[in-house]
């Protein structure tokens, strides 16, 4: 496939085809909903590389092929010969060989980049220690659909300067949004990635970033508050330290009341309760999370259908 595109970041879509995604994640939900099947994939297959344990990226993206009339196939780390230690390279090639498209979930962008380079169908990033892109889709198609419109917000980041804060930070630049991330001192995001975001920005006159470390100066004004975990996969002997770095930085009802009237409440999950956040916000009417989780299948379903080809 020599013109073949990739999903690496959210660096891949340009701001149009990002907003249509979004409309397309909304339009394929409701033909779910309206019991209408849609199989713009008919006789696609997808390969599923996963190195990293998965509950919504995995069954989202295999039922979504399912769904668009195409078959998935996962490929645990551990039972494959990838997880033997298999040359990412030659298992990029001999995927290409089979399959329509391949999503992995890994540790680092650079072994995500790798398969991408020597593959000749695209690749989908399902989450990286650098990227995290379809939660982001889902993220947003959760508040266009309680707003109408993702523009004239302000949205928050809260807790690690982590794949997710990275992929707000993109979105952010793309879509030309208002974004305050609140991160304690070692725990900013990767200054390259701002960097490049403010510079984004500038140019478009559109969007600001602010990143302070005080978490209740982070949810001044914002309409939209997101979190996730303090220690994420593969950071699990950090757990301690981060515990200490993150007190104060949980997303409480105290802490909500300080954002705008009304302010919608996003966590990627799974969650740990009483620690990133409150049960209470958790399980609360301002709560988004259950909708967020639910709209993975439907933003990946469009992300699907934009790189493998549509047949509308």
């Amino acid at each position: 496939m020599a013109d073949k595109r990739d999903f690496l970041s959210l660096d891949d879509l340009s701001e149009e085809e990002f907003r249509s995604t979004l409309t397309r994640a909304i339009e394929l939900k409701e033909l779910r909903a309206n019991g209408q099947e849609h199989h713009s994939l008919r006789g696609q297959t997808l390969a599923m590389i996963f190195e990293k344990a998965s509950t919504r990226t995995r069954v989202s993206f295999e039922i979504g092929m399912f769904e668009l009339g195409g078959h998935a196939v996962y490929l645990a780390g551990e039972g494959s010969q990838i997880g033997r230690g298999e040359p990412i390279s030659d298992t990029a090639r001999v995927l290409s060989g089979y399959c329509s498209g391949i999503v992995i979930r890994t540790f680092g962008q650079d072994r995500l980049e790798e398969l991408a380079r020597w593959a000749t169908v695209p690749v989908f990033n399902g989450l990286t220690d650098m990227y995290h892109p379809c939660q982001i889709l889902a993220d947003l198609q959760t508040i266009l659909e309680l707003r109408g419109s993702i523009d004239g917000l302000r949205y928050c980041w809260l807790g690690d300067g982590n794949n997710m804060a990275h992929s707000w930070i993109k979105a952010a630049a793309i879509l030309g949004f208002d974004l305050a991330l609140a991160c304690p001192q070692g725990y900013k995001p990767d200054e390259a990635i701002v960097r490049l975001a403010e510079e984004r920005m500038r140019a478009n006159s559109r969007g600001s970033l602010t990143i302070v470390s005080d978490p209740a100066d982070a949810v001044a004004g914002c309409a939209v508050l997101s979190t996730d975990v303090w220690a994420s996969m593969g950071q699990e002997d950090e757990a301690v330290a981060r515990q200490r770095a993150f007190q104060g930085y949980c997303l409480d009802q105290k802490l909500l009341e300080k954002a705008n009237p009304g302010a919608h409440v996003l966590h990627c999950l799974p969650a740990h309760r009483g620690e990133e956040i409150a049960t209470e916000v958790l399980e609360g009417e301002q709560s988004a999370v259950f909708q967020q989780a639910e709209n993975r299948l439907h933003a990946q379903k469009a992300v699907l259908e934009a790189f493998l080809g549509t047949n509308r």
